[in-house]
Formats: C-alpha cells, structure tokens, sequence
C-alpha cells in the first residue's frame, strides 16, 4: 500500500515540476519579440530604431508565411495525387 503513495507522489511532484518549468520557460515568438521592442523603441521616440525593428519583424513574419505556404501547397499537391491513383 505505501508503494502506491510513494508512486502518486512522486506522479504528483513530476507534474508540477513540469507545469512550473512550462510556466517560467515559456517563449514567445522572434516577431513578436521584434514587435514588442519596436513598440518600446517608438514609445521611447527612437523612431528609426523603431522602424528598423518592425521591418525586421516583418521579414520575419513574411518567411515564416512563406514557408507556411509552401508546405500547405505541397500538402495539396500530395492529396490531388492520390485522388488520381485511387
């Protein structure tokens, strides 16, 4: 009967153990990290800084459509192939 206590304990201290590291290493996103410095930087009034950093959020957010993109067009292309062979 203890073994079951020590086993939910230790079950118990592994989950909270994971949910504090999933709270304390939670990351955010490169463009938004780039946006959310853009906005400091406009607050701040370095406008160039500002524009500098929302256009390289912009890059970013590009590349990361693109590549959504192209992965759903293959995606598509692969179904209406198998719709041909079946």
């Amino acid at each position: 009967m203890q073994t079951y206590y020590y086993i939910f304990s230790a079950m118990l201290i592994t989950l909270i153990f994971f949910f504090i590291r999933s709270l304390i290493l939670r990351k955010k996103s490169i463009p938004v990290i780039l946006y959310v410095e853009a906005l400091r930087n406009e607050n701040s009034g370095h406008f160039e800084e500002a524009i500098a950093t929302y256009e390289n959020a912009l890059m970013e957010v590009k590349n990361k459509i693109t590549e959504k993109l192209k992965v759903l067009h293959t995606i598509i292309e692969y179904r209406n192939s198998l719709r041909f062979v079946r």
